[in-house]
Order: C-alpha cells, then sequence, then structure tokens
C-alpha cells in the first residue's frame, strides 16, 4: 500500500508563502511523475501542478502565473510545492498524487491518471 503525506498547509494572509512536502513510502517513487492537485469547498478537484519521475519536466495550471514551483528529491521520496505570492482563491485541501504509469514523460493533468493520493493538506488563505 502506497503512502503519501502531506505536510505544510496553514493559515496565511494574502501575499504570504507556504511550502508544501509530500513523503513517499513507495520503492518505485522514482519512476512516477508526481503532481499537486487543490479541491475547494463545492469544487471539483484541480490540477495545480506537476513533475516528471526525473525532476526536469514541470507542467503548471494557468492560475499558478508563475506564483508556485513544484520540485522533487527522489533521493528522499519527497516532492515539494513553494507557493509564493498567495490569494484567498488558493484557499483550498491540496493533495498529493502519483502517476498509475511509470516514466510518464510530461505529468498529465487529469486525476484519472494519478493512483497514489496523499490524505491532503488544508492551505487557508485570508485576505
Amino acid at each position: 500500500q502506497v503512502q503519501l503525506v502531506e505536510s505544510g498547509g496553514g493559515l496565511v494572509q494574502a501575499g504570504g508563502s507556504l511550502r508544501l512536502s509530500c513523503a513517499a513510502s513507495e520503492r518505485t517513487f522514482s519512476t512516477r511523475a508526481m503532481a499537486w492537485f487543490r479541491q475547494a469547498p463545492g469544487k471539483e478537484r484541480e490540477f495545480v501542478a506537476g513533475i516528471n519521475s526525473a525532476g526536469g519536466r514541470t507542467s503548471n495550471a494557468d492560475f499558478v502565473q508563475g506564483r508556485f514551483a513544484i520540485s522533487r528529491d527522489n533521493a528522499k521520496n519527497m516532492v515539494y510545492l513553494q507557493m509564493d505570492s498567495l490569494k484567498p482563491e488558493d484557499t483550498a485541501v491540496y493533495y498529493c498524487a502519483g502517476d498509475r504509469r511509470a516514466f510518464r514523460m510530461v505529468p498529465s493533468t487529469t486525476p484519472q491518471e494519478y493512483d497514489w493520493w496523499g490524505q491532503g493538506t488544508q492551505v487557508i488563505v485570508s485576505s
């Protein structure tokens, strides 16, 4: 059973920063693209950012607009999301996810392509 454990969420004022972390228990972590998704109350889960297995290719949702950066450390089985210039509309539960396929070159933006999921970490941005 793969375990993904997110941390780093919390309450922050608009314009502030948070760094989310995701720890993976899976030995094949380094073969999988990883991504962050988020879900706000009453809304569908949406893609935030993704990174391929080697860390050489990333993709971001349009709303990120250069404010967030995804990274990974395969030696530590960790993936991160640095979030700067946070806005109230970034308030959501943020989920770490692992690709169901190995060595996908371009991270998918579709939740159905991910079968490892963490429990989520809450981010609240106050105005």
